[in-house]
C-alpha cells in the first residue's frame, strides 16, 4: 500500500476486517483476485447523514463529494422521469432474498417472475386492465397488446365450426365445471342463410335443426358460467378489495393477491 497527499493505492486486496486471512471466494496466494475487496460491514457509500442508524449491510445514499459532476438521470420512462440515481449497475444483478422498494419500479423492457407478481396493500399492479404485450408477429418494428375479456360472472367458452352436423360437442368436463343452464350459444351462418336454430341442449351437446333440413355450416360460439365456487359479486361497498364480502381466496386480484401458497 502506498499514499500520497491526492490519493491512496492498494496493491493486491482491500480487507477492512479484524480477520487477517483473506476471504476464501477471493483466493489466496497465486489464486488471488487482485483488486478485490472485503468489508466486513456495515457499510456506508455517500452521504452520511441519509442513514443515521444501521438499516443495511450496504446502505448506498445519495452522492455527498463536492468534487463529483451531478450523477445524471437515466431518462423517462412511460412519461415519468426517475430520480438522479444513487447506485447505477451495469450488469445483471442477483438478490438473494426479499427486495424491498419504497417506491416506483420502472422498467424499460419487461418484468418476468418465476413465480406470482403480486401486491398485497391494495394496489393496482402496472396497470388497471389485465393486458399482454409482444412483439407484433407480422410487422417488423411494431408491438401488439391484447386486454382479457371483463364481465360480472365468471364464464368460460368455446368456439369453433361445425360442418355437415346437427351437433356441437361440449368438453367433457363441462358437465362438472359449468352450470348447464347457463349456457349461451352463439351462431353464424356461413355462405348462405340456413335458419339454424338451437333444438335444445344437455351436459354433453347442443343440437342443432337447419330449415328444410339443409345441410349447416356455421362458426360457433358458446359461453357458460363456472360452478366450481361461489358466484362473482360484481359491486360491493368498500375501499379496497379486502372488504369483497365474498370468498377472497377463490381469486387472485390484479393489485392484491390472495394466492398463499403453503409448504407441504
Amino acid at each position: 500500500m502506498s499514499s500520497s497527499s491526492d490519493f491512496e493505492l492498494v496493491h493486491g486486496q482491500l480487507h477492512v476486517t479484524k480477520d487477517p486471512a483473506a476471504p476464501e471466494p477471493l483466493g489466496r496466494g497465486p489464486a488471488s483476485i487482485h483488486g478485490a475487496a472485503y468489508l466486513q460491514g456495515p457499510t456506508i457509500v455517500g452521504d452520511d447523514k441519509s442513514n443515521l442508524g444501521i438499516s443495511a449491510t450496504l446502505m448506498v445514499n445519495p452522492l455527498k463529494n463536492n468534487d463529483s459532476p451531478t450523477p445524471a438521470v437515466i431518462g423517462t420512462i412511460c412519461g415519468v422521469t426517475p430520480t438522479k440515481p444513487s447506485l447505477y449497475v451495469i450488469g445483471n444483478t442477483a438478490i438473494k432474498a426479499n427486495l424491498f422498494v419504497s417506491s416506483s419500479v420502472l422498467a424499460r423492457a419487461n418484468i418476468t417472475s418465476q413465480s406470482n407478481v403480486k401486491s398485497q396493500c391494495g394496489k393496482h399492479i402496472l396497470s388497471k386492465k389485465k393486458n399482454f404485450d409482444i412483439p407484433h408477429p407480422s410487422r417488423e418494428g411494431w408491438r401488439l397488446r391484447h386486454t382479457c375479456i371483463e364481465g360480472p360472472s365468471n364464464d368460460v367458452y368455446i368456439k369453433g365450426r361445425v360442418k355437415n352436423k346437427t351437433e356441437i360437442n361440449l368438453p367433457s368436463y363441462w358437465k362438472d365445471f359449468v352450470d348447464i343452464e347457463s349456457i349461451v350459444v352463439t351462431l353464424q351462418p356461413i355462405g348462405a342463410h340456413q335458419d339454424v336454430i338451437i333444438k335444445r341442449w344437455d351436459e354433453n351437446k347442443v343440437y342443432l335443426q337447419a330449415k328444410s333440413g339443409m345441410p349447416i355450416d356455421c362458426f360457433y360460439h358458446i359461453i357458460a358460467e363456472r360452478i366450481d365456487g361461489e358466484k362473482l359479486i360484481p359491486e360491493y361497498q368498500g375501499e379496497t378489495p379486502a372488504d369483497y364480502p365474498g370468498d377472497n381466496s377463490e381469486y387472485s386480484i390484479s393489485g392484491y393477491h390472495y394466492d398463499v401458497k403453503e409448504e407441504v
